[in-house]
């Protein structure tokens, strides 16, 4: 189980991360590109993930890891159950989401 704090501190170790409201959610961005997200009331996070590496997690742990609905579940976005997820499989996942994000170039 991972709680909020854990998790902001995880997305926040990443260099160059800026935590920033998005909706009811926190988000955690690089280049100014959301890789993660904390919703917090829902025991939540999101990672963006390629499609490729999407599939894997949700495979490996599929009780733990979920792709969004819709498009952007389509594209990678994917849901994080802190209540079950461990943290070195999250930690993991988080670091492959911000490096998507760190080589995107800024607008």
């Amino acid at each position: 189980m991972i709680n909020a704090d854990t998790f902001r501190k995880l997305a926040l170790s990443f260099p160059d991360t800026d935590e920033h409201p998005h909706f009811e959610r926190a988000a955690f961005r690089v280049n100014k590109k959301i890789f993660a997200t904390l919703h917090e009331a829902k025991h939540q996070g999101m990672v963006i993930l390629t499609p490729a590496d999407q599939s894997v997690y949700c495979d490996f742990d599929p009780a733990s890891f979920s792709p969004v609905p819709g498009t952007w579940g389509a594209k990678g976005s994917t849901f994080v159950d802190l209540k079950k997820v461990k943290k070195e499989v999250l930690k993991e996942a988080m670091t492959l989401a911000y490096g998507e994000r760190l080589t995107k170039k800024k607008k």
